[in-house]
């Protein structure tokens, strides 16, 4: 046979071959080896699922005129699933904004997703979904299974658990106050003069002494400061000084004796009233003022300022007219101590006559017992005899926070926030309900209107969790005993600073157990995996299902001990 026609049939068969590979119209499915997830498990940040998917085209796998788009998929429960961002990729022979993908070197890919997190994918898987194309003829190419599950401790913060902001009362035990009048003399006398002890402010001093002294909630004690003007020198000044002072208590203790006022009188004199004069200059509309204020700063040395002061002859004259009379005194103070109501006054007025009661104190009350039924009527009185106090609103929204009923809470923190907007606890605790509506967006607007707030750290640290911010979180709670402080410093793996946060929570509940046997189980301590497990089911039989389905717990699906505490 012809050697021609031997060869014809094998170069038939090899065409046929390669244009029946360049000319498929099905795509191969893809296998597990071909991605890997990042992190694996999956886990929530925050209320989120992020997830990275890196993978791989094999060389020739990608078909020149091929279309490929690759979505993830999170399936959960019975038939439910969230699709995340899809990935186009094209062939070389195809035109277009898609990511173009060789046919005889494939590529490597990266693919960024995120799911909103719901509690039911806690048991869940990761899939790739593909529609693949080759002018326009589909590959049926089945969904691609990636990675298991969600761990989901992070979503374990909790609004519910943060305190809302008390607006505080003012009330003090004993209120500082004071009565003061001056007695004024003539350039270089120290006599009394009876225009000055007849003048008003003379009269309404020895009025209020008399009343504080009489009053049992009342204690007074009276001090005397007499005063020279720093111009005579120093050894008349000091005379003259120590005369008025004298005299001026001589005054005080005839006029005390006479209304049988027994108070101590402390007295004193200062010679040259330099720091007077520096205070009275400096509030004046002098002219040159600030050259006066300079000599007093160069010259320390009495004489040397006098001197200075008087050789500026057309500003001594001023002087001399405006100032110096204003130092030529004696001032006379009566320092007054209220002394409120005891603890046990102010809850017997509570019980009996509210109306004996100012807000502070009925606010105080508040403090003074732990009754929740007792507060919230405390503040119920407030808001009907003080509606004008955004207080006594915004603490009876945190009774109603407290209680689950956010609807009633909204509105009082709106009636708080009409009567003063930028109140920082109103703006703080209208921000846990924005965090609980979702919307972290408005809740970090309205916590940075919430300077002072009590409590505010744990609300920064509650939406800096929500917002994956986990160190910067446990920076926000520092030492806060708290669920969510605990998560935080779980979250950022400083099992020990967490075990002892969550280990001296005030009120623990069941997920407090919980989060204890979560740090039990990522360091291998199986049997404080089970004793929280036991602690936190008895607090909520609910807690069972969700440790047999959380991975954080994968480990022990297989031991008849923790099959038994949780099924």
């Amino acid at each position: 046979m012809n050697r021609k026609f031997r060869i014809l049939p094998l170069l038939l068969v090899i065409g046929v071959a390669i244009f029946a590979t360049s000319c498929s119209s099905k795509l191969k499915p893809l296998t597990q080896n071909n991605f890997n997830v990042t992190p694996s498990p999956i886990e929530t940040v925050g209320n989120q699922v992020p997830v990275t998917i890196n993978g791989t085209f094999p060389e020739k796998w990608f078909h020149r005129n091929a279309i490929v788009t690759i979505t993830p998929v999170l399936k959960y429960g019975e038939n439910q699933e969230v699709v995340g961002t899809p990935y186009s990729y094209q062939g070389e022979n195809i035109s277009g904004n898609r990511i173009t993908v060789p046919q005889n070197r494939g590529a490597n890919i990266t693919m960024n997703s995120s799911f909103d997190y719901l509690p039911e994918m806690l048991s869940s898987e990761l899939y790739l979904r593909f529609d693949g194309r080759i002018k326009n003829k589909r590959s049926n190419l089945p969904d691609l299974k990636i990675a298991d599950g969600v761990i989901a401790t992070s979503a374990l913060a909790d609004v519910a658990t943060t305190s809302p902001s008390v607006a505080p009362d003012g009330f003090q035990r004993i209120i500082q106050d004071a009565q003061e009048a001056s007695i004024m003399f003539v350039i270089e006398q120290a006599n009394l003069r009876q225009s000055e002890l007849n003048k008003r402010d003379m009269s309404d001093w020895k009025r209020r002494v008399e009343e504080a002294f009489n009053d049992p909630r009342q204690n007074v004690n009276v001090e005397v400061s007499a005063y020279a003007s720093p111009d005579g020198g120093l050894s008349l000044n000091e005379r003259l000084a120590a005369h008025r002072e004298r005299n001026t208590s001589n005054y005080l203790e005839s006029e005390l004796n006479r209304r049988n006022i027994d108070t101590e009188v402390f007295a004193h004199y200062t010679a040259q009233d330099w720091e007077g004069f520096s205070q009275l200059v400096a509030a004046s509309t002098l002219q040159d003022k600030e050259l006066i204020l300079r000599v007093l700063e160069m010259y320390p040395d009495s004489e040397t300022r006098e001197r200075e002061i008087k050789n500026i002859s057309y500003v001594f004259e001023e002087l001399a007219e405006t100032i110096l009379p204003q130092l030529r005194r004696s001032r006379i103070i009566a320092n007054i101590e209220i002394i409120g109501k005891s603890d046990e006054e102010i809850m017997a007025a509570w019980n009996n006559n509210p109306k004996e009661l100012s807000v502070e104190e009925l606010l105080y009350a508040s403090t003074l017992t732990n009754d929740e039924n007792v507060k919230e009527r405390v503040y119920q009185y407030v808001t009907a005899n003080f509606s004008n106090d955004y207080r006594g609103w915004n603490n009876i929204g945190t009774m109603f926070f407290k209680q689950g009923d956010y609807a009633k809470a909204a509105q009082s923190f709106d009636r708080a926030a009409q009567v003063n907007p930028s109140a920082p606890e109103v703006n703080m605790n209208k921000a846990l309900l924005a965090i609980m509506d979702n919307d972290l967006t408005a809740a970090n607007e309205l916590l940075g209107r919430s300077a002072g707030a009590d409590g505010l750290d744990s609300a920064m640290g509650l939406l800096s969790l929500l917002q994956g911010n986990y160190n910067q979180a446990v920076g926000a709670f520092g030492n806060v005993k708290s669920n969510n402080a605990g998560l935080a410093q779980l979250l950022v793996r400083d099992y020990n600073k967490a075990k002892q946060t969550l280990e001296t929570v005030e009120n623990p509940d069941a997920t407090t157990a919980y989060l204890l046997a979560v740090i039990a189980s990522r360091t291998n301590n199986f049997n404080d995996v089970a004793a929280n497990l036991r602690t936190a089911i008895g607090r909520d039989r609910s807690i069972a299902t969700q440790a047999l389905n959380d991975l954080e717990f994968a480990k022990y699906r297989t031991n008849q001990e923790f099959l038994s505490i949780v099924q």
